[in-house]
């Protein structure tokens, strides 16, 4: 299965004094994709937690390769590496014409919103890898 691709555009606000993209703003970049990614494999975000159910980073590995600069055309490509009843493990590279700049490991738990106890994965999510 191919990976998901999500573009972003490095405006102003995403940069620092030296005109690079600040550190944590790839972090914004790699969950928008996310949040991109879950709508694309059917999962309603809203009615899920209007059903009590949201997702949680559990964990993030991150690996800052190279700089983006201002107005930068950049990529994020998310795939699935694991996938358990509760929890779901994707990889997200970020790319400027092909070139990775950054990477990530993300690690993504179903809790209840509430007490932020574990649940089962939205159905669409609970798919084997590559399926």
């Amino acid at each position: 299965m191919s990976p998901h691709v999500f573009p972003v555009t490095v405006y102003y606000e995403d940069t620092d004094m030296g005109g690079i993209v600040y550190h944590a703003n790839y972090l914004k970049f790699i969950e928008r994709a996310r949040s991109d990614w879950v709508r694309g494999e059917g999962v309603d975000q809203v009615a899920l937690r209007a059903r009590g159910i949201v997702f949680a980073v559990r964990r993030i590995e991150a690996d800052f390769r190279a700089p983006a600069t201002l107005d930068d055309r950049l990529e994020v490509a998310t795939e699935v590496l694991e996938r358990t009843g509760a929890r779901i493990v994707l990889s997200q590279v970020v790319t400027r014409d092909e070139r990775p700049l950054f990477r990530a490991r993300v690690e993504l738990a179903a809790i209840d919103m509430h007490g932020g106890t574990p649940r089962r994965l939205p159905a669409e999510l609970r798919r084997p890898a590559g399926a």
